[in-house]
């Protein structure tokens, strides 16, 4: 039985896509600030991989300077709403703070940073000074959380930037794949537009950078170039029956169902692959979908899956079952999936062995693979002086810089797939990188 109905209308999907950390009141807030205790070696800052003071604009909150608040989150993180809903803040920030320790519940600081940012959102507060013009030019590559916050920077440094986008929206995978019960479209596309009226640097959508040729332009027109193209579709688990119809991604899924919501198909019997937190989205997802069992199958134990604890609760808690220790050999069908033929197995000195005899079925009309997403690989070959480790992540030094002087880059291509907070601090500091060497 279905934890969730099925939704046919928006409604129907606004209720059960339900946002995970809701916004607060006014009021909310207010009490929630008048928790902190404003730690003085506040570990909180040291957790935040952006440092942002969270203890001084918990304070302005309370103060009620929700200015003052904003501008001390984007004073460190150009995504500070984006961050304030898809952080893994009981990791983070919240799961630092001293509150911990006494059994008491932490301070929702990421609630808080996402009141104190939409309310500048929304009322267009100037809060920025731009640099004065340099006569510099920086083209970067991708508008998405590494992109758009290495533009910031450089535009507070006094550069003109350019952004070429190959979708028709912003902020990467806060559009594109991240669940709708972290952050809606509108909020990842809204935030972008304030920091565009915020700064002036330009975004070039549906242009996509693919050849030799639209580098050799770039090379030519500006004086630097930032990469910032996060990472490719799915990778294929390479088992037999993995083009049947039913078979798809789990980021792609993510997707679909962000841009089609109670239009998107789903299946009645879904299979996720996968362990780490794009497989608990879409697992969570397919049952706020109304799907009629929803399975998470991982290779290894619980305790090694690369999800987050929370996310694997949050799947659970949504109607989400689970198989440990199983392998996936085939997906079983005649055109259409119609199961996942399975293999237990054991660790043995940290090695998978698969048991022999083991082998069953799992029927299903859905499989989604949680498998992790390759690199984009073919386009960073063509980048002359770029160099890529055996894991096919971009190469760079201290200062974000490639082999290549010209070229910088931050963010997933670069440290494999983090987080959003990870990709908007990495970038900013990429940015000083850019400076220092249009200085020179």
């Amino acid at each position: 039985m279905a934890e969730y109905k099925r939704p046919t209308t928006e409604a129907e999907f606004a209720a059960n896509f339900h946002p995970k950390k809701p916004l607060m009141s006014d009021t909310e807030a207010y009490y929630e600030s008048s928790r902190c205790l404003y730690c003085y070696d506040a570990p909180c800052i040291t957790a935040c991989p952006t440092g942002i003071d969270i203890p001084t604009f918990i304070r302005q909150i309370n103060n009620d300077n929700k200015d003052g608040a904003a501008k001390t989150i984007y004073d460190s993180n150009w995504m500070g709403h984006a961050c304030g809903n898809v952080c893994p803040t009981e990791e983070l920030c919240e799961g630092a703070c001293v509150y911990n320790h006494q059994d008491v519940k932490p301070i929702e600081i990421g609630r808080l940073q996402a009141h104190a940012t939409d309310k500048v959102i929304r009322s267009k507060k100037k809060l920025f000074i731009t640099g004065k013009p340099t006569g510099k030019k920086v083209a970067v590559i991708g508008a998405g959380p590494a992109g758009v916050s290495c533009a910031c920077e450089l535009r507070m440094l006094g550069h003109a930037v350019d952004i070429y986008e190959a979708r028709e929206k912003p902020s990467g995978l806060c559009v594109y794949g991240v669940a709708p019960y972290k952050l809606t479209n509108e909020e990842a596309v809204d935030e972008i537009a304030y920091l565009q009226e915020q700064f002036g640097f330009n975004v070039h959508y549906k242009k996509p950078v693919t050849g030799r040729a639209e580098l050799d332009k770039l090379e030519k027109d500006y004086d630097a170039i930032f990469i910032g193209i996060g990472l490719g579709g799915t990778s294929a688990l390479g088992i037999p029956g993995e083009d049947k119809k039913g078979v798809m991604g789990a980021l792609e899924f993510v997707e679909e169902l962000r841009n089609k919501h109670h239009a998107t198909p789903v299946g009645n019997k879904v299979i996720v692959l996968g362990g780490g937190n794009t497989a608990m989205d879409a697992a969570s997802e397919s049952c706020r979908m109304g799907a009629e069992s929803v399975t998470i199958s991982y290779r290894r134990g619980p305790e090694e899956m690369g999800a987050y604890s929370f996310e694997f609760d949050l799947a659970k808690k949504s109607g989400s079952k689970a198989l440990f220790n199983v392998t996936p050999v085939e997906v079983l069908g005649n055109g259409s999936v119609t199961g996942v033929k399975f293999i237990r197995n054991k660790a043995a000195y940290g090695k998978i062995e698969e048991i022999p005899g083991s082998e069953f079925v799992e029927p299903c009309d859905m499989v989604l693979l949680g498998t992790g997403q390759g690199k984009q690989v073919e386009l960073l070959k063509l980048v002359s002086g770029l160099t890529l480790d055996q894991k096919g992540r971009i190469v760079v030094n201290e200062n974000y810089q490639v082999d290549n002087p010209k070229y910088f880059a931050a963010g997933d291509a670069m440290n494999g797939g983090v987080e959003v907070v990870n990709a908007a601090a990495e970038a900013k500091r990429a940015a000083h990188g850019i400076d220092q060497y249009l200085k020179k």
